[in-house]
């Protein structure tokens, strides 16, 4: 059974300027059963995250600053959200979930979270949207349990996986790959152990060629035991944020091609929504609802 992370806590009402971004997380759930894609025996709420768990990855003073609401000006504006309770506590549900999925999909060969994607995270502070990395926490927690050796994370996020890099640049038990918008945020990137930085306007044909090359590449000789996946749909020719020239079919045809890798290679894989900003709510929904329409496709 498709399992997947949801809690009515994703929908964190903004102040008003900024709560475009979270419609999605409401109407993502909607529109899967709405549809039939999936029932609420799918979904599941997960847990919030311990402090000890944080600390696996999460710079102490760091999270203490979070917890306590004392991170500068600066340092929120850096996140780009404003700072509350009730966004810290949403981030640890999300990390929660991907943790979770991850669990899910060593039983279920997959698993979802309705969030996560936060991979602009460092261990000691928080950038773009991203206050805790949802990836990172998980990917730390099976190594710590010891239930993976060799992990990959495969980052399709328009935008480079800058935290998920600067968490692991000495985990070589942790491959990071992050192909992404060459000059999009961040401007000041970091090291991923494979970054491919696609040109402005990069439609669907160039865009998988280079992609199917690449993970038959990393499938090969990295071997993981364990996939995280960040399918942000902000490859878009419609995202606001993007740069980029994928059409909804191609951006549907990306994630078959890494869920269908990960299913023959009998890969468990958790997968975390990221990004997507296009200016018509209908098309992110759509775009992130073909995650979930392959994986039930694919797996079951």
């Amino acid at each position: 059974m498709l399992k997947i992370a949801y809690s009515p806590i994703y929908k964190y009402q903004l102040p008003e300027g900024h709560r475009f971004p979270m419609l999605k997380y409401e109407l993502l759930p909607e529109q899967l059963l709405y549809e039939g894609t999936i029932t609420e025996a799918n979904l599941f709420q997960p847990k919030a995250l311990t402090e000890a768990t944080i600390l696996q990855t999460h710079d102490a003073n760091y999270w203490q600053k979070l917890k306590t609401l004392s991170l500068t000006k600066k340092e929120i504006r850096k996140i780009g959200f404003p700072l509350s309770a009730n966004l810290v506590e949403r981030g640890t549900f999300i990390a929660g979930g991907t943790i979770e999925c991850a669990l899910y999909a060593q039983q279920y060969g997959v698993a979802m979270n309705i969030a996560g994607g936060t991979h602009h995270s460092f261990t000691d502070r928080g950038e773009g949207f991203c206050l805790l990395n949802d990836i990172g926490i998980a990917a730390t927690y099976l190594l710590q349990n010891q239930l993976a050796k060799k992990i990959l994370v495969v980052d399709l996020d328009v935008h480079q996986g800058n935290g998920t890099a600067q968490i692991f640049k000495n985990e070589p038990r942790v491959f990071t790959f992050s192909m992404h918008g060459e000059k999009n945020y961040p401007t000041q990137k970091e090291k991923s152990d494979l970054d491919i930085g696609m040109p402005d306007k990069t439609e669907d044909a160039a865009y998988l060629k280079i992609l199917a090359a690449t993970l038959d590449r990393l499938f090969d000789t990295i071997r993981p035991d364990f996939i995280f996946y960040l399918s942000g749909v902000d490859v878009l020719a419609s995202d606001k944020l993007g740069r980029l020239s994928m059409s909804l079919a191609g951006c549907k045809t990306r994630d078959k091609m890494v869920l269908t890798r990960c299913h023959q290679a009998k890969i468990p894989v958790a997968v975390s929504m990221g990004g997507g900003y296009s200016e018509k709510i209908a098309t992110i929904v759509e775009a992130h609802a073909n995650t979930f329409r392959l994986a039930q496709d694919i797996f079951y």
